[in-house]
């Protein structure tokens, strides 16, 4: 079965010791790769980087904003996520809020509420080939501290089990990717658990790859390091549609129903966080 960390293992590997070197908008430089796809079987175990530490909760958070539509700082600050504050203030904004971001694009694409939509043909028509979210608004662009990353995701169901593949356009390879994964992954699990399907397979198609600069020498750290054993995660409530008499809403789980289990990892590796991707 395809497992995350060979398949994450190699193309850190492949980009450090095969990307070009490419500026970027940090001034740091990277090097680069683009066009490449990375698979996970759910099978193999929740897809969270045991060879480094991944702290799981700032996946979990940030995935619950976007989902409940939310675009303000606050309740990533408040839930221990600040990778956003330096983007934030270089926006010069001064309201708290990041701009029709994820959330509102998810939950209010120009009057459209994607996540209902995909629920509900989730559904009533499971095999459709349309059950597509985008977060690429270009008549929001401007309004963004930072245009999407990770720019839309499509679900897939076939054989009582439910697939998910995400893409992106700027993959910062040793920060940002490993969090995307886990964030990913957890999305295909509400989304089977609150459907009633089995999880099926994560993949992610990635643009421009890069390592910056000042991340060489953690990615040797990283690649010298061992995988473990991939950790589980329970769920005590997926996310689905609920519609029952005059109930119709998005059912979405909050914190405490997301449960990790037997997260085993090597030791944190520091790398500072470049803005401006």
């Amino acid at each position: 079965m395809i497992n995350i960390q060979e398949e994450y293992r190699g193309l850190l590997s492949g980009v450090l010791y095969g990307g070009t070197q490419k500026e970027d908008r940090t001034k740091i430089g990277t090097r680069s790769v683009f066009g490449r796809i990375l698979r996970h079987n759910m099978a193999e175990g929740f897809p969270l980087l045991t060879a480094k530490k991944i702290y799981f909760n700032h996946a979990i958070t940030e995935l619950l904003w976007i989902l409940q539509g939310r675009t303000d700082l606050d309740y990533l600050l408040n839930h221990g996520v600040s990778y956003w504050n330096d983007d934030y203030e270089r926006s010069g904004r001064t309201d708290g809020i990041l701009g029709p971001v994820y959330g509102k694009q998810l939950r209010d694409f120009n009057g459209i509420d994607q996540l209902k939509r995909l629920l509900i043909q989730i559904k009533e028509n499971p095999s459709s080939r349309r059950l597509v979210a985008s977060f690429w608004n270009p008549a929001d662009m401007d309004d963004m501290v930072l245009p999407p990353c990770h720019y839309g995701f499509q679900v897939y169901i076939n054989d009582g089990k439910l697939s998910l593949s995400w893409n992106q356009r700027s993959v910062d390879m040793f920060l940002g990717l490993p969090y995307d994964i886990a964030m990913y992954g957890l999305l295909l699990q509400m989304l089977a658990k609150g459907n009633g399907y089995k999880p099926g397979e994560l993949i992610c198609h990635l643009g421009d790859c890069h390592l910056y600069n000042n991340h060489i020498d953690a990615a040797k750290e990283y690649l010298s390091a061992t995988d473990l054993k991939l950790p589980t995660v329970e769920l005590n409530k997926g996310l689905s549609y609920e519609h029952n008499l005059d109930i119709h809403t998005v059912d979405i789980p909050v914190h405490s129903d997301i449960i990790l289990k037997d997260y085993k990892y090597n030791s944190p590796i520091k790398a500072k966080l470049n803005v401006g991707t």
